[in-house]
């Protein structure tokens, strides 16, 4: 099911902290991609060109969304 995580995320975000406190304490590793470098938010930018709100959730490279997104998905 996480076989591939990323959160793109920025500095002072309470969201973005949820997000990866939840996965640290389920024990599921992921990769964190800061968008405040450039480069790294214009990768975001391609791959979810609507993307207005941190974080953004990837899983096995599939756009989840944001932190509330995931909880969502999660009690699917």
């Amino acid at each position: 099911m996480f076989k591939n995580v990323e959160i793109y995320s920025k500095s002072n975000c309470f969201f973005c902290d949820k997000a990866k406190k939840y996965f640290s304490q389920n024990d599921i590793f992921f990769v964190e991609h800061n968008v405040e470098i450039a480069d790294v938010f214009d990768t975001l930018m391609s791959r979810n060109p609507n993307a207005r709100t941190m974080p953004q959730i990837f899983i096995n490279d599939v756009l989840i969304g944001g932190y509330t997104d995931l909880i969502e998905w999660l009690e699917k």
